[in-house]
C-alpha cells in the first residue's frame, strides 16, 4: 500500500554532482546530435516518404522542475491529427491514473512503430537536455493536464530536472501503472547521485535494444 502522506526528503546532494550532471548533459547531447545527425536525416526523410504534408517534428507542451512549462520534442510518430483523436480512446486507457498510455495505440504510423520500438523518436530531446529544459537522467516530463490531476504527493516528482529516462523506463515502462511509476520516480529523487545516474543510463541502452517495456 502507497503512503500518500509521505513527505519525499531529497537527497542532500553535493552542489558539485549538480554541476557536473550539467556539463555531462551538455556534453553527451551536443555530441549526440553532430554524432546522430545522418541517422536523423534518415528518420526525416523516412517520416517524410510516409506522409509528405505533415511535419517531421512533434512538439508537445509539458511540465517540469518546480512546474515551469516547455515544449518537449520528439520525431512525430502518430498520424496528424492524433490530439483530436484523444477523446475517443480514453476509455481503452492501459494504466490507471494521470496518465495514458495504450500499447496498440491505432494512431501511431508505420514509421512511428519502428521509431517508438527502438525509441528513435525519444532522440530530439537532446536539444531539450542542451537547452536545459530536461537532463539525461530524471523523471518523465507529464502534461499539464496530467498535473492538474496530480496529489500533493505526486507532484513532488516535479522537484527535480525531468529526463529522457529514468527508474520508470528501465523498470518496466508501460508495463506498470501510474502509481509505481510515482514511486520509481521518488525513490529517484530520495537518491540522487552520479552513480545512479550512470546505472540508469546504462540499464537504458539495454532496455532500448531489448525493446523491453515499449
Amino acid at each position: 500500500m502507497i503512503d500518500k502522506r509521505k513527505k519525499v526528503k531529497v537527497a542532500n546532494v553535493n552542489p558539485s554532482y549538480l554541476y557536473f550532471k550539467r556539463f555531462v548533459d551538455c556534453v553527451c547531447a551536443l555530441l549526440g546530435l553532430i554524432v546522430l545527425s545522418p541517422l536523423f536525416l534518415i528518420i526525416m526523410l523516412l517520416i517524410k516518404v510516409g506522409e509528405p504534408e505533415a511535419p517531421v517534428f512533434f512538439k508537445q507542451l509539458r511540465v517540469g522542475k518546480n512546474g515551469k512549462e516547455f515544449y518537449m520534442y520528439k520525431f512525430r510518430s502518430m498520424c496528424v491529427d492524433a490530439e483530436n483523436q484523444l477523446d475517443g480512446l480514453l476509455n481503452q486507457n492501459d494504466v490507471d491514473g494521470a496518465m495514458f498510455k495504450m500499447k496498440n495505440d491505432p494512431r501511431v504510423t508505420r514509421v512511428g512503430r519502428f521509431i517508438r520500438k527502438t525509441s528513435l523518436d525519444e532522440f530530439p530531446q537532446l536539444w531539450n537536455v542542451l537547452k536545459g529544459d530536461m537532463s539525461l537522467v530524471g523523471p518523465r516530463p507529464p502534461l499539464l493536464k496530467e498535473v492538474n490531476q496530480y496529489t500533493s504527493y505526486d507532484k513532488q516528482r516535479l522537484t527535480v530536472t525531468p529526463g529522457c529516462t529514468g527508474l520508470w523506463q528501465i523498470s518496466g515502462r508501460n508495463g506498470l501503472s501510474f502509481d509505481q511509476m510515482v514511486e520509481l520516480d521518488l525513490q529517484y529523487i530520495e537518491n540522487l547521485s552520479l552513480m545512479n545516474d550512470i546505472k540508469i543510463l546504462l540499464k537504458t541502452v539495454r532496455v532500448v535494444f531489448k525493446g523491453d517495456g515499449y
